[in-house]
């Protein structure tokens, strides 16, 4: 696909070439000291093709040459398929001093224009087959195409503005309450920052594999699966969709070391027929974050492949892996202790740091949290408190040993009869019924009880819709007021990118197949 020109691969890249180029971040400096100490190292393997550290390096600054000359804007958007492309489009932008602007291709048209006027890019990278998913990009909007780069005679970039750690060299877009996206500020600094933090807290090293199927416009795709394999001489290996046979054959070809996905994905993997412990044996870590686990997923990965997946934590403001379950430290439903450098407290609503195993929101601080969001600077300073941490929304405790446990999100949260009540808790319940592929659960006004609950179930294949025995089953694992007023059957619940539910694209008024 790449065709490099001016030198041949494999061969070491000479010294005075690499000190022509000013380092303007040490995560871009580490990365290509990787990448020089071994040139025929495949530091990337994705469904087209393998990425050695020569034609990374050389491929990037050949790009960024021609990036240079479409574009003059500070920041760069790239809209490609998980693969080495992403990292080749991430290395060029750098390169040249500009921020990256990954963009989640399933957003709508007018998400889209918002995104590319908000972050001010004037150009797409891409690929011809991902114009063609979106039916094209915004007018006014320049497209470079990576089939259509020529490398034969590009001369080399010049970085005339070098990027400091302390500018974005990031933009992630995340949704944002007035239903438009956020733009997330990640500085060089948070990135390095975080990317260190995972080294050091699972001392990651260069004989790791990290298996990569989160999109890489997703934080964990982009910081866990994209920098970090590069940053510390590793590999990682790509399929750009998440098919689970796929996934368990390249298990067995590349004897992966590390794999981080989101439960529905774990949950997938169970249905692998031929799938067997030998396949994950090569494993040091399976992680799943993203959402809860339900109980029976971790219980079937175990059974199937003898793995204990361990949760962890994290959010796109905290560049974003806050908290990692060591697998020798493996507590249930713990999302484990905060990564070297980060603090947490559990905060109440009236602002009183509370004590262990006491719920409230969780808040976080440490050199990975953002700089802000872009253009926002209202909602920028609400979300800091006046200690420095990040409010991040979410409801949690931590033990006396300093374990995180997640109990839902506060916008989430019902209040029923007065009381409390997180989602989570009633959805994995529905979800240890056998009839229950999976659920969602969110709150209908009530007249008498302020709100109730209402489920939205998937069903499992083949299995015809039992309301009553359903209904029956959540009266005996809950409490009467937390079972659900109201059980209906979707064909398929609302999911994100990465196959997360997003429960917000749900309300009462949603439709059912049936319901009980």
């Amino acid at each position: 696909m790449l065709t490099l020109i001016g030198q041949q691969p494999g061969s070491p890249i000479r010294a005075e070439q690499a000190t022509t180029y000013k380092l303007p971040m040490r995560l871009l400096s580490t990365i290509r000291r990787q990448l020089l100490l071994r040139p025929r190292h495949n530091f990337v393997v994705d469904d087209r093709k393998s990425w050695s550290g020569f034609e990374l390096l050389a491929g990037s600054w050949h790009l960024a040459a021609a990036m240079e000359r479409a574009s003059s804007a500070p920041a760069i958007a790239v809209m490609l398929p998980t693969s080495g492309m992403f990292s080749l489009a991430m290395l060029a932008t750098w390169t040249l001093g500009r921020t990256l602007v990954p963009i989640n291709y399933l957003l709508s048209r007018s998400d889209l224009e918002y995104v590319l006027k908000d972050a001010g890019c004037d150009t797409v990278l891409t690929v011809g087959p991902m114009l063609d998913f979106t039916g094209g990009l915004p007018e006014g909007i320049r497209a470079i195409k990576l089939e259509d780069v020529s490398f034969r005679g590009m001369p080399w970039p010049r970085l005339r503005n070098p990027l400091p750690d302390a500018e974005v060299a990031v933009l992630l877009y995340t949704s944002g309450t007035s239903g438009r996206p956020k733009g997330v500020m990640l500085t060089g600094a948070n990135l390095a920052a975080n990317v260190e933090q995972v080294r050091e807290w699972v001392q990651f090293n260069s004989s790791d594999v990290l298996l990569g199927v989160l999109p890489q416009f997703h934080s964990f795709g982009l910081t866990v699966l994209t920098i970090l394999p590069l940053a510390i001489g590793g590999r990682a290996v790509y399929a750009a969709k998440f098919q689970p046979k796929k996934v368990i054959d390249l298990a067995r070809t590349h004897r992966p070391t590390a794999f981080i996905a989101i439960p529905s994905m774990y949950n997938a993997l169970l249905a692998v027929k031929d799938g067997k412990p030998a396949d994950l044996a090569s494993l040091r870590f399976a992680v799943s974050g993203g959402e809860p686990l339900p109980a029976a997923v971790f219980e079937g990965f175990q059974a199937k492949y003898g793995v204990t997946l361990n949760e962890g934590y994290g959010l796109t403001e905290t560049s974003p892996a806050t908290n990692w379950c060591r697998p020798d430290e493996y507590r249930p439903k713990s999302v484990g202790r905060p990564l070297p450098g980060i603090e947490e407290r559990i905060v109440a609503p009236d602002g009183r740091v509370l004590g262990p195993d006491q719920d409230g929101e969780i808040r976080i601080k440490g050199p990975n949290v953002m700089r802000g969001y872009r253009n926002l600077p209202q909602e920028s300073s609400a979300v800091i408190d006046e200690h420095g941490f990040f409010k991040t929304g979410d409801m949690g405790r931590l033990d006396k040993d300093g374990f995180l446990y997640i109990t839902g999100r506060i916008k989430e949260m019902l209040i029923i009869a007065g009381e409390n009540v997180f989602p989570r808790e009633i959805e994995e319940v529905i979800n240890r019924h056998p009839s229950v592929k999976d659920s969602a659960v969110i709150g209908m006004p009530d007249g008498s009880r302020g709100e109730v609950a209402i489920a939205f179930v998937e069903l499992a294949d083949g299995v015809e819709f039992d309301g009553p025995a359903l209904r029956a089953f959540c009266r005996e694992h809950l409490a009467q007021f937390k079972v659900p007023r109201e059980i209906r059957v979707v064909a398929a619940l609302p999911r994100n990118a990465t196959g997360k539910i997003v429960r917000r694209q749900l309300s009462p008024d949603t439709a059912s197949t049936q319901s009980a």
